[in-house]
């Protein structure tokens, strides 16, 4: 495992996968209108401390093939502060139990709503553009406002605290708070689950420059949008983002998803297609238009583009939904090979193990390896390993510029594993949430994290 100045030393530049660590009230509420793993499940006991345990091992194994991985936080949940601004209880200086115990018994689904772990899926949390991709050479955090479902839309401000105090340095990095949710303006931004960054190397073997593939649901002139299901991405949000990120147009694409995926249950486009290098492994049924979208991304990236495509006859979209492998993450190791790495479920289906199998074999797709991990805690509420992490291009010399506790060394494995032992439960019911223990425990265990990754008080509990 290399640690941040390794990677340094070897590279001009680096990505770093930045993992959400899984909260202490992961739960399975089934709040994601769309997303079919989250509904199937609702009702079913969890285990925050089997979750945590789970992504902290991914984020090992991820660091082990070399690349640099780093940590974000979870949110604080319940959040007492949402209660309160919608009034409940109305009773002015009501202590937080008294809070609970009401909305507990008046509204349970809303209780369930402000205690959901789903900041853990960092792929959500922003937009990166790096800074050798952008014209003022800085990296741009454009944070997603996650406005279609509430219990998400209510994460961006405690996001964008977590990610000024990671990358602190404001002369390389920009944190940008997320669009408004009431502005005229169509801006219904789900973060990187929606954008893809192509790289080819330039013709003196210099930097990686990138080109950027926003994929969107829904837009004022679309032909076809999905009738079951709601479209999360607009393309007014992507066009804003590459504004924000100071993009070249002549690097940048949109494509719109394609409309049955959408109502088969692929919420976000990193459910049916995953990018990395001049690799593009996708369904074919992802684009709405397909061949326009492939012509596109030749053009823009160049002739080394390879398009792995799986086709409808070899996995349907039900298959594609239930096994999450396009939800895996595609990694360019050290030596240069790619390696996919993939959740357990996808070695257990058969069909999906043939598909895996077939690209690795093919000559021509510079896939290498894949590796299967567990992280069923967070499969069963709708998130694989690609949801669970933030992919942050670095240059080189802009890694050091980042909080050094926030990186995976064994060390801060170890210390993170330890604190999660002391106070996680083993077993969470819908019930537990209006418990006031599980409040303090859950503010305590994230008052010592802001220690441990050196985050200063980002949450509202300590700013009161």
């Amino acid at each position: 495992m290399l640690d941040a100045t390794q990677h340094t030393e070897l590279c001009l530049s680096c990505e770093a996968n930045f993992d959400g660590i899984v909260g202490p009230t992961h739960n399975y509420a089934g709040l994601s209108y769309g997303n079919v793993a989250s509904a199937s499940n609702q009702g079913r006991v969890s285990s925050p401390r089997r979750a945590a345990l789970q992504g902290l091992a991914k984020m090992e194994a991820v660091a082990a093939l070399g690349v640099l991985q780093g940590v974000l936080p979870p949110h604080e949940r319940p959040h007492l502060p949402t209660l309160r601004g919608l009034g409940v209880p109305e009773e002015h200086g009501s202590t937080d139990e008294a809070v609970l115990a009401r909305v507990a018994r008046v509204d349970p689904v809303l209780l369930a709503r402000v205690s959901s772990a789903s900041a853990m899926w960092t792929a959500n949390a922003a937009t990166v553009i790096p800074a050798i991709d952008a014209r003022d050479q800085r990296t741009h955090f454009i944070t997603a406002n996650l406005r279609e479902m509430f219990h998400r839309a209510i994460e961006p401000p405690v996001t964008a605290r977590a990610l000024r105090a990671t990358f602190q340095d404001r002369e390389r990095f920009e944190v940008f708070d997320a669009f408004p949710t009431d502005s005229r303006e169509d801006f219904g931004d789900e973060g990187a689950a929606n954008h893809t960054r192509f790289t080819t190397s330039t013709q003196n073997g210099g930097d990686v420059v990138g080109m950027h593939l926003f994929v969107y649901g829904a837009s004022r002139d679309a032909a076809r949008k999905p009738e079951k299901f709601p479209a999360r991405q607009t393309l007014s949000a992507s066009m804003r983002v590459a504004q924000l990120g100071f993009l070249s147009p002549q690097r940048t694409i949109y494509a719109q998803q394609n409309a049955d995926a959408i109502d088969a249950g692929v919420f976000h486009n990193d459910v049916i297609a995953v990018g990395n290098g001049n690799l593009l492994l996708t369904h074919e049924l992802a684009f709405e238009d397909r061949e326009g979208t492939y012509a596109a991304l030749t053009n823009t990236v160049g002739d080394s583009l390879v398009i792995a495509e799986v086709g409808a006859d070899e996995l349907g979209l039900e298959e594609v939904v239930k096994s999450y492998l396009f939800n895996s993450q595609l990694l360019t190791l050290p030596d240069g090979t790619m390696a996919l790495v993939c959740p357990s479920e996808c070695a257990e289906r058969p069909r999906v193990k043939a598909v895996i199998d077939r690209l690795i074999a093919d000559p021509h797709i510079p896939l290498s390896r894949a590796i299967f991990l567990d992280v069923r805690e967070s499969m069963r509420n709708g998130g694989g390993p690609a949801c669970l992490r933030l992919r942050v291009p670095l240059a080189a010399q802009d890694v050091a510029r980042v909080n050094p506790q926030a990186f995976a060394t064994p060390s801060k494995l170890a210390e993170l594993r330890a604190w999660v032992e002391r106070h996680y439960r083993d077993e969470l019911a819908a019930t537990d949430l209006a418990d006031p223990a599980l409040l303090r425990e859950s503010r305590d265990a994230l008052d010592e994290l802001t220690r441990i990754l050196d985050l200063g008080s980002i949450y509202d509990f300590q700013r009161a």
